[in-house]
């Protein structure tokens, strides 16, 4: 590391898993400006940033004393107003429409503060987007896309991993359609395993997939904490999935993925990592994809050898 900006910088950031990891870029860049970073997020986020070293140390935004922080003339922890002065340069993605977390922030006695958007506008990549505020800082960001360097289980060159669901049902693909796919991913060769991911929010999509339960070679990855799955993710050849966080997660794990998109615009969404292919549905309706054109295009993106045996793409019946 060359001459650093900074001492000490702190990025707290809140928002959903996809949100974290479209931010990566941010803290990869700060990481060579700084002596000393540190995350504030969600506990199971700033544990992923500590396990893939990219801070030194986190903390915890579910930390009831920062809530006096959000509101005008409130009585303040003065151990958290420490806290924050004790940063050279604080970058926040917290929703604020109204300013009082800055203010509050600045009056606790924070030197350089940048905010950047709680939620990317829509109108340009949205790591691009979340880069922007490190322009008010002087730095230009390194890398428009970011890894995750966490070590995983045994490298498995057999195991497809899928998540079937995602927090909005316009951007699922239909249940009976993973299965087919599944099922024929299974089909591909006898050493093929495959691992489905899924918690509370995907119960209809894992219940359509239930009769996999029965197939020695499929394993269910339920509700498990997120360092657990990225350690598992990691050891996987493959991966399928929807405009998700846990896309993203696959993504910058490395792993080769292939990623489905309806509604939502992979200009702004998609992963920007080279292993990462994309496949917009036809009217960007997921309704009108075909179990043939995923398998299709899994056997074009995934290494050669996976699926290079079994089905030979015709649509299955199960649609």
């Amino acid at each position: 590391m060359g001459a650093v900006r900074f001492q000490r910088a702190l990025v707290i950031r809140g928002g959903a898993l996809g949100d974290f990891l479209l931010t990566l870029p941010v803290l990869h860049t700060l990481r060579g400006e700084t002596e000393y970073l540190e995350i504030l997020a969600y506990p199971q986020f700033a544990q992923l940033a500590q396990k893939a070293g990219l801070v030194d140390a986190a903390r915890s935004i579910e930390y009831g004393p920062l809530a006096a922080f959000f509101a005008r003339g409130a009585v303040q922890d003065p151990e958290l107003r420490g806290y924050f002065a004790s940063f050279d340069v604080v970058l926040s993605y917290l929703y604020d429409p109204d300013d009082i977390f800055a203010g509050n922030l600045r009056d606790a006695g924070v030197r350089h503060l940048a905010v950047g958007p709680h939620r990317p506008s829509g109108h340009m990549h949205a790591s691009d987007d979340l880069a922007a505020p490190l322009e008010e800082l002087g730095i230009l960001t390194v890398g428009r896309s970011a890894t995750l360097a966490i070590q995983g289980d045994q490298p498995n060159d057999t195991l497809v991993a899928i998540h079937p669901g995602s927090g909005s049902a316009a951007k699922n693909w239909a249940p009976e359609k993973w299965l087919a796919l599944a099922e024929d991913i299974l089909s591909a060769g006898p050493r093929l395993r495959l691992a489905i991911i899924g918690g509370e929010a995907d119960r209809a999509a894992l219940e359509a997939l239930a009769p996999l339960r029965e197939n020695a070679r499929a394993e269910f990855w339920e509700n498990l904490p997120l360092s657990s799955l990225a350690t598992r993710l990691a050891a996987a050849r493959a991966y399928l999935g929807h405009d998700t966080g846990i896309s993203h997660l696959a993504a910058t794990l490395g792993v080769p993925s292939l990623v489905l998109f309806g509604p939502t615009d992979p200009a702004v969404w998609a992963p920007r990592q080279s292993n990462v292919a994309v496949l917009r549905a036809p009217d960007n309706d997921l309704g009108h994809l075909a179990s043939s054109t995923v398998l299709a295009a899994a056997r074009r993106n995934f290494p050669a050898a996976l699926l290079a045996s079994g089905s030979a793409g015709t649509d299955n019946p199960r649609q």
